[in-house]
């Protein structure tokens, strides 16, 4: 009974912890996500409009048709992994994973732009770059949110750990419970004939 109550301190300390903590509310993310699916999807249609096929009359080399596939793939991945951390806000893992699609997907639609001013139209490029600059104020609150998120999850362990090695010591000190006593059983033995 009393670890139980131990445990559940515990759990109110960490809980308070987070309360404290500079999270975002889980509407405020939620927000910032959309807003990130929101510009994938205006960018998604002008990424269709490239054609890299065509490029090869222009001189272009091959390695842009994958890298345009890969910004397809990136356009996608970002979604899902927006998806994933709005329905647990609280996953680092999904944090850094949104994170990490969304400044993959920069680098890859910085070179494909490129490519797309070079061999296939400087207007579509520009559109697209500045479609991906819009996200630069989410991608700035996403890292903010992301390492908001490791410090606090770090604080709650910190905490959680404290208060697990307090318990064993308290456990620890206590004197082990006392056995109960088993009623002697008398010998029984031959009896002594007389």
């Amino acid at each position: 009974m009393r670890a139980i109550t131990l445990l559940w301190s515990i759990g109110l300390t960490a809980a308070a912890l987070s309360a404290q903590a500079g999270i975002p509310p889980e509407w405020e993310t939620r927000k910032l996500l959309d807003s990130l699916v929101s510009n994938a999807n205006k960018l998604a249609p002008l990424v269709e409009e490239i054609n890299p096929a065509s490029w090869k009359e222009k001189g272009a080399p091959d390695a842009y048709q994958p890298q345009w596939q890969r910004v397809r793939t990136a356009i996608k991945g970002l979604r899902a992994s927006s998806t994933q951390l709005a329905n647990e806000p609280t996953r680092i893992s999904f944090a850094l994973d949104t994170l990490f699609r969304l400044d993959g997907l920069n680098v890859l639609l910085g070179s494909l732009a490129s490519g797309v001013r070079r061999y296939q139209n400087p207007a579509l490029a520009d559109l697209m770059l500045a479609v991906g600059d819009e996200n630069a104020t989410n991608r700035e609150a996403l890292k903010q949110y992301a390492l908001d998120l490791a410090s606090t999850k770090e604080g709650e362990l910190k905490v959680m750990e404290t208060e697990a090695q307090r318990c064993l010591s308290i456990i620890v000190k206590q004197p082990p419970p006392a056995k109960p006593r088993t009623p002697a059983v008398p010998k029984t033995g031959p009896k002594d004939p007389k």
